[in-house]
């Protein structure tokens, strides 16, 4: 009698964005001598099976991002739910854990927290924003076989993965740290935060 075994967990660092606010690569800002890119990876490896960096083709050959292993977009000009698909497509059968690299807050236990409480009954699992209350949807889990789903909504004409998670069906789960999910995306937001612009 064969037993069927769950599916493999892996984190997804989506750095493939292009910074446009913030007016420098945010995968590069710093903290405690290494990026931030290097952090979430790192992170991330500590509570999933492997990692890797979602970057832009024309990102593939950068310095920093090339130190990880990458899957780079299959997709052009649709935002980061471009890296979402192109890992799934990529490793089938395979749970994504997937997370903003512009997170500086977010820490193991908010991520243990979200994994314990994937929802199988569920197409997707995600935290509920701690200021709208509408769904996280970078730093959610996103289950094997869910590109088709996403891929339909994309062709549908709708690519932004927070209206993705609201037409679909997806457990929200309350924050454990309220502040673990807040991005920095301005130079403003970088003054208030643990990061620095790198040297």
């Amino acid at each position: 009698m064969s037993t069927e075994q769950p599916n493999p967990t892996y984190g997804l660092v989506l750095a493939g964005g292009e910074s446009r606010r913030m007016g420098r690569d945010k995968a590069l800002l710093a903290r405690e001598g290494r990026s931030q890119l290097e952090y979430m990876v790192e992170l991330l490896a500590t509570v999933t099976d492997r990692v890797f960096v979602s970057a832009r083709r024309s990102q593939r050959d950068d310095a920093e991002r090339n130190r990880f292993p990458q899957i780079v977009d299959r997709y052009d000009g649709i935002g980061p739910v471009a890296g979402i698909l192109s890992a799934l497509e990529e490793h089938p059968g395979v749970n994504w854990l997937v997370v903003a690299c512009d997170l500086p807050n977010v820490d193991a236990a908010t991520l243990e927290y979200l994994l314990q409480n994937h929802s199988e009954a569920n197409q997707f699992t995600a935290f509920r924003s701690s200021y709208d209350g509408l769904p996280e949807p970078l730093c959610a889990i996103y289950p094997a076989g869910s590109d088709a789903a996403i891929r339909s909504f994309v062709d549908g004409g709708f690519v932004c993965p927070r209206k993705i998670l609201i037409r679909s069906d997806t457990a929200l789960l309350e924050q454990p740290n309220p502040h673990a999910l807040d991005n920095v995306n301005t130079p403003e937001d970088l003054e208030d935060s643990v990061l620095e612009a790198a040297s």
